[in-house]
């Protein structure tokens, strides 16, 4: 089982990387929200990843964290219908802070708006991953892809910082997105108050 890959990153799209290692090249899928903390072609990442095989291919899905990495693996092996593509979309459309905050919550209807997901796979979601949200299911490490930026997928700041965009009448989705792309801008020092402002600049 590869559980991971550490080397130089060769080339990224929003939705692969590859990465270059004892001389072997590996392709691994990346949900968009991984994609943004990658850094330049060139420099080192690592990626945590899930190798998935069929029988006609062999297949790996990389993430930013143990934490994403672990609950990608939840829904691909929990949540009946559900398989790798489906799961990276959900992944690249919300963050796993918002993902574990409307599976707790309850929110089909935040969850239903993923491509690809319809109003019944997302009550799926729910109904199946809710009892699995202990963090000893998740995974704790604060690994992360660039060692300058780390990741936000469990960051008080950045839930808070969600949440008061929200209450200021943002679309979770966009809230998230906005807070993510902030982060990264800021870096990982940034308070709630900053990031904020950030989003909403």
């Amino acid at each position: 089982m590869i559980t991971s890959v550490s080397g130089v990153l060769v080339s990224a799209t929003p939705l692969t990387a590859v990465i270059e290692t004892g001389g072997l090249g590996y392709e691994v899928n990346i949900p968009v929200t991984t994609a943004e903390r990658l850094p330049a072609p060139g420099q080192p990442a690592k990626l945590h990843t899930l190798a998935v095989y069929r029988e006609d291919s062999a297949t790996l899905y990389g993430f930013a964290t143990e934490e994403e990495r672990n609950f990608f693996r939840l829904m691909v092996e929990k949540v009946t219908g559900v398989g790798p593509k489906m799961a990276l979309s959900v992944m690249s459309k919300l963050s796993l802070a918002t993902l574990r905050s409307a599976i707790a919550a309850g929110d089909v209807g935040l969850l239903a708006k993923c491509q690809g997901i319809g109003r019944k796979t997302a009550e799926r979601l729910v109904m199946e991953l809710r009892d699995k949200l202990h963090p000893s299911e998740l995974g704790t490490s604060a690994s992360i892809v660039d060692p300058s930026a780390p990741a936000p997928a469990s960051d008080n700041r950045v839930n808070d910082a969600v949440l008061a965009l929200t209450a200021l009448g943002y679309k979770a989705a966009d809230a998230d997105k906005a807070v993510r792309q902030a982060w990264v801008a800021l870096g990982s020092k940034a308070s709630t108050e900053a990031l904020i402002k950030k989003a909403l600049g």
